[in-house]
């Protein structure tokens, strides 16, 4: 009987040991999925403006829009000439003239308003595709270069800054930049001078010297 008992206190011993290590099993477990989550952050207002790409596209609307502000400054001139001379001409030339005229520049006012609504639709639609699309590929780059790095979360800073403070050390913002550039050189086939290059340049100014 006793060697029975001796036999269930053994078994007992065991499980409760058993029990003990499963428990600091997970303890250790759930300490490493708190503890080893890899983060970072993205100023994304700095990669909006020193990356090469969207310099590139405010450069070619800033040109677009200087066109068409300047080709609706050229018809609205024309115009007000136009209602100048109508002004000017309309006792010498008649009152069944000057009605006439005026029903054209009417019609030619409405044309011009026609005109300067399409331009505003055509440029916003076509900056806001292409705008679009350069910041879905920005996300789509810094979401793979997360899985590639093993990130669990990479914040971004700026205007809706969802991250109130981190330390510097943390900071993608210059690496993904200098990734970002170096795919556009391959995709433009053009190199991009950065801000770093700077230094370089001065140097050799002052070693020619």
């Amino acid at each position: 009987m006793k060697k029975i008992m001796v036999l269930v206190a053994a078994v007992f011993t065991l499980m409760a040991c058993n029990k003990e290590t499963a428990e600091k099993g997970n303890d250790s477990k759930s300490a490493e999925q708190t503890g080893a989550l890899k983060t970072a952050y993205i100023d994304t207002e700095v990669l909006m403006k020193d990356y090469q790409e969207f310099k590139d596209f405010e450069a070619k609307f800033k040109t677009m829009s200087d066109k068409m502000k300047n080709e609706l400054e050229s018809d609205a001139r024309r115009f007000q000439n136009d209602v100048l001379d109508l002004q000017k001409s309309a006792q010498t030339k008649g009152m069944e003239w000057a009605q006439k005229r005026q029903a054209e520049l009417e019609r030619r006012q409405q044309t011009l308003a026609d005109k300067e609504q399409n331009y505003m639709k055509k440029f916003q639609d076509e900056s806001a595709v292409e705008r679009d699309s350069m910041v879905s590929r920005m996300k789509k780059f810094i979401k793979n270069y997360g899985k590639e790095k093993g990130y669990d979360y990479i914040y971004g800073t700026g205007d809706a800054a969802s991250v109130l403070y981190a330390k510097e050390q943390y900071d993608l913002t210059q690496e993904v930049l200098d990734l970002l550039h170096k795919q556009y050189e391959e995709k433009t086939g053009r190199k991009v001078e950065t801000e770093k290059d700077e230094p370089a340049k001065t140097e050799k100014k002052e070693t020619k010297k």
